[in-house]
């Protein structure tokens, strides 16, 4: 039951205090590490595919190491340490209360009507110009960063460490550092492809191999997203089974085989639009729309997404705590 504890525990610390930056946050210290590695694979003249699939394996091996490393001593050296180590790791690789903290500016600058201001804190963390959105691109360029990291930054994180610690479980292995450790793995991955996964001169052959496992890792639980928001949506009082029809018939056509689920689901429960042209630094790109629309794109859509969002988020916990609970029994 160790695993359950480490969990709720995680979750608990960054729904209660977020996620703190110092210097040697274990996710920056694996961006420390990409760069490094970055600039040598393209010194030593390795700027394609295989010099990008060199970088996954290199900041992958080092970092589950140095995890795993970390784990071990601290157990050897005070017996159950392991626990708090474990829970230290893993609360540093949930990124929910943050995505909420990133949100709430942007609506209230939008209610005072404050373009500019607003323009600032969504560019914090998009990827598109910013500074091209009128009042509804900002609102949506919120909303749509809320629905995707919520996959990106917490539910893929949950699902990859159940998984770890129930596989680790059925071949009688340690499962706590094993589930560590797959998280770690997940979470070098989403931070490769945040860095290096752009489709330009520098990165389009370095960064595909990044780009294609956060693919992979994410297609799961991108799918179960749809269902927890659409219960999320039902316990809130929104319109679920809008966001179940919409889901079903506009979460295949975006560009991304993953993002498109959760923010269909969004965009069906809040009877919004999602996504459309959208301006970018490097580029103008004609995404297709997502969902209706019908409802005016207001700063207060903003707080029902992060409303559903974190219902869901608590349903994700409930369940994967279940799960877990149920298995160690039965195993």
């Amino acid at each position: 039951m160790t695993e359950l504890a480490v969990l709720f525990s995680a979750f608990v610390l960054d729904r209660l205090i977020g996620d703190p930056i110092y210097r040697f946050h274990p996710v920056r210290l694996m961006g420390n590490l990409i760069s490094i590695n970055e600039g040598v694979l393209f010194k030593i003249g390795l700027p394609g595919y295989f010099g990008g699939f060199l970088l996954l394996a290199s900041v992958a091996g080092i970092s589950i190491l140095c995890a795993l490393s970390v784990y071990f001593i601290a157990n050897a050296w005070l017996p159950k340490s392991g626990t708090l180590i474990s829970i230290y790791f893993l609360y540093s690789v949930i990124g929910l209360r943050d995505l909420f903290v990133h949100a709430a500016p942007v609506k209230k600058t939008l209610q005072d009507n404050n373009l500019n201001e607003a323009r600032k804190y969504v560019q914090r963390f998009v990827g598109r110009d910013a500074g091209r959105l009128n009042k509804e691109g900002l609102v949506r360029a919120a909303i749509e960063s809320v629905a995707e990291n919520f996959v990106d930054g917490f539910l893929s994180v949950v699902f990859w460490f159940v998984c770890g610690g129930l596989f680790a479980g059925v071949l009688g292995w340690p499962s706590l550092p094993f589930a560590v450790g797959c998280v770690v793995f997940y979470r070098v991955v989403n931070t490769l492809d945040a860095m290096i996964g752009y489709r330009n001169d520098r990165y389009r052959k370095f960064g595909f191999v990044s780009a294609k496992a956060d693919d992979w890792f994410n297609f799961v639980p991108a799918r179960i997203s749809v269902l927890i928001i659409i219960a999320a949506a039902f316990l809130c009082g929104y319109d679920a089974k809008n966001g179940f029809r919409i889901a079903m018939r506009d979460r295949l056509k975006h560009a991304s085989p993953n993002s498109g689920h959760p923010e269909s689901a969004i965009a069906g429960v809040l009877g919004v639009r999602l996504g459309g042209p959208t301006i970018y630094h490097y580029g103008y790109i004609d995404k297709p729309w997502l969902g209706d629309g019908g409802k005016e794109m207001t700063p207060d859509c903003i707080q029902s997404a992060c409303r559903i969002i974190q219902c869901a988020a608590w349903i994700a916990l409930v369940f994967a705590l279940i799960v877990m609970a149920v298995t160690d029994l039965l195993i």
